[in-house]
């Protein structure tokens, strides 16, 4: 099974199963000296674990983790940096009655089709719970990009028919839904239980937007920047959709009003999303991922064994009603990771390009607003 490293300069390769005694991260490229914030990432881990409110999975897991390599006496040595977090409450059992089948939704159809086995215990590799790697390497991206003042905040701006224009990000860690306006909470809160009553799931839109990128990262053509936002995105677990900036909303849009016109100070709106021809502008980049419904359950649903033979299945157990509200921090992590690869590439590159002639930098007056 290949297909598990991500990144260039900055690269991740991510471990471990949903039931298996752990999952970690191995993180080549974090450079020596970066004063590592241990605590900071055990709250990264705390806005992803499950439990952690009445809306989400139910799991118990601590997500106590545990540094292996590339730390000593707190500060990073370049060694390869690997971190793990040992799975607690893994309920191997529940998964028993579904061994044989496939359920509608999940990727068990479709990991049997490709390999002829699967670890059908929760989904395996292709398990939600896997993200644990990527919020990790995730926070120790987030880390070196503050030395550039590069701050990353996200929240849930849509549930199921419910959504939100407001974007007051201190709200997003006040509320249960990680939601940036709390007058819209009470509504999303019964959109959720509705469908739960009904034993159903609702989908969600995460937005994320990076503060403070400077000007000039990415390339014009197959390592666009925002192409490879639209990866990282879609590299995650139910994630069916990516749009930068104004992106979908475009469509409706005359030339003349998508046009981010410039002053010396900025631009006077942001329908690029801090992203032109590939390449970050200074503006923000502003990103949205939808996830679809939790695909887990508990109706009874028509499906067919692994011998091809029609029958049905009800999946029991503990899961999200609404997996976009644990995955704001991952997107956020994930934006994280594209960045900071971006930053050590782009540093590589003008360090040669300056060996033959410099390059003139263009920075507003002012920052972009």
């Amino acid at each position: 099974m290949s297909g598990n490293s991500f990144g260039t300069f900055f690269r991740i390769t991510s471990f471990g199963e949903s039931h298996g005694p752990a999952l970690g991260v191995v993180i080549d490229g974090c450079p020596a000296g970066l004063e590592l914030d241990l605590e900071f990432i055990g709250k990264e881990l705390a806005r992803r674990r499950p439990g952690q409110s009445t809306h989400v999975s139910q799991r118990a897991e601590s997500e106590q983790f545990e540094v292996l390599s590339g730390v000593f006496e707190g500060v990073t040595t370049g060694a390869p940096l690997t971190v793990i977090v040992r799975n607690e409450d893994a309920r191997s059992k529940d998964y028993e009655p579904l061994k044989s089948l496939f359920r509608p939704g999940h990727a068990d159809f479709s990991m049997q089709a490709k390999y002829g086995w699967r670890d059908y215990r929760g989904g395996g590799r292709s398990s939600a719970r896997e993200t644990v790697s990527r919020v990790i390497a995730g926070a120790v991206a987030k880390q070196l990009l503050g030395y550039l003042g590069v701050v990353i905040q996200g929240g849930l701006v849509q549930l199921g028919r419910v959504s939100t224009a407001a974007r007051d990000w201190p709200q997003v860690e006040l509320n249960s839904l990680r939601v940036p306006d709390e007058s819209k909470v009470p509504e999303m809160l019964a959109e959720l239980e509705l469908a739960r009553k009904e034993r159903d799931s609702v989908g969600g839109l995460v937005e994320v937007q990076a503060i403070g990128l400077p000007a000039g990262w990415g390339e014009p053509v197959f390592e666009k920047l925002d192409a490879l936002i639209a990866q990282a995105m879609l590299s995650l677990p139910a994630a069916k959709g990516v749009e930068v900036g104004a992106g979908f909303s475009a469509v409706a849009m005359r030339g003349s009003q998508s046009n981010d016109t410039l002053t010396p100070q900025g631009f006077n709106s942001n329908n690029h999303g801090g992203v032109l021809g590939g390449i970050s502008t200074g503006a923000p980049v502003v990103v949205r991922v939808a996830f679809k419904p939790s695909s887990s359950i508990p109706q009874t649903l028509s499906t067919i064994t692994a011998e091809m033979q029609a029958t049905s299945v009800t999946t029991l157990g503990r899961h999200d009603p609404c997996v976009a509200i644990r995955a704001v921090p991952v997107v956020e992590a994930m934006l994280a990771l594209v960045l900071v690869d971006l930053w050590f590439q782009d540093s590589a590159a003008v360090k040669v390009r300056e060996s033959f002639f410099p390059r003139q930098t263009l920075k507003f007056e002012t920052k972009p607003l």
